[in-house]
This record gives C-alpha cells, sequence and structure tokens, in this order.
C-alpha cells in the first residue's frame, strides 16, 4: 500500500504536500510558471498577453510571491524606460516536472477531450 504524503497526526500545512501547495497555490502562478518554462525569459507585458486574463496588479503580487519563493529571476536593466525580464530560477525549474504530470494527467482525464477521440 501506497504511503501516504500527509501521514497521519501532521497538519496539511506541516506537510510537504502543504509547503508545495503554499508555493504555487493561485489562479495564476503556475500559469507563470508554466509560460515562463515555455519561452525562458519573458517581459512583463508579455506574460500579461500570454496569460490574457490577468490584471495589472494581480500579475505584479504574483511575481512578486513567485520572486519571494525563489520560484523565479527578476532581472532589472539600468535603462529608460526599465527593461525588467523574467525567468524560473533552478528552484523554479525543479517544478516543471510535476507540472508536466499534471498536463499528462489531464490529456488522460479531460472527459470532452476523450469524447471527441471516441467520435
Amino acid at each position: 500500500m501506497r504511503e501516504t504524503c500527509v501521514p497521519t497526526g501532521v497538519k496539511l500545512k506541516d506537510s510537504g504536500f502543504g509547503y508545495t501547495l503554499s508555493l504555487i497555490s493561485g489562479k495564476y502562478k503556475l500559469i507563470i510558471m508554466y509560460w515562463l518554462s515555455e519561452n525562458k525569459v519573458m517581459r512583463f507585458n508579455e506574460l500579461k498577453r500570454s496569460i490574457g486574463t490577468i490584471s495589472f496588479k494581480t500579475q505584479s503580487i504574483m511575481l512578486k510571491e513567485l520572486e519571494a519563493d525563489d520560484l523565479i529571476i527578476r532581472k532589472e536593466f539600468p535603462q529608460i524606460p526599465p527593461k525588467v525580464e523574467y525567468s524560473l530560477s533552478e528552484r523554479g525549474l525543479s517544478l516543471i516536472p510535476v507540472l508536466n504530470v499534471m498536463c499528462e494527467w489531464g490529456e488522460k482525464n479531460n472527459r470532452s477531450a476523450l469524447e471527441a477521440k471516441q467520435q
């Protein structure tokens, strides 16, 4: 039998699973990480265009949180107008296999995609 990642008697927030969720929780963090994994380096507005539905404020907050958690790197260039680039850190890159597994699961379990294939 497989051992659970949240042992009995351990609070979810104190487990490895809870810690991981605390880093990537939120509607946009995984989406930002996805786009950075696909494009390596992106500027703020490039990310915003790629995501589409995110507000300026929300994107700023998500990027600051991801940077504070050492999942992305923010590189600022001293020029006018200011130029800032974002990329995944080594720690952020280590989460990409998790995203890939989520993608594979979605491909296997997406009911509408499965039904379309059967027709």
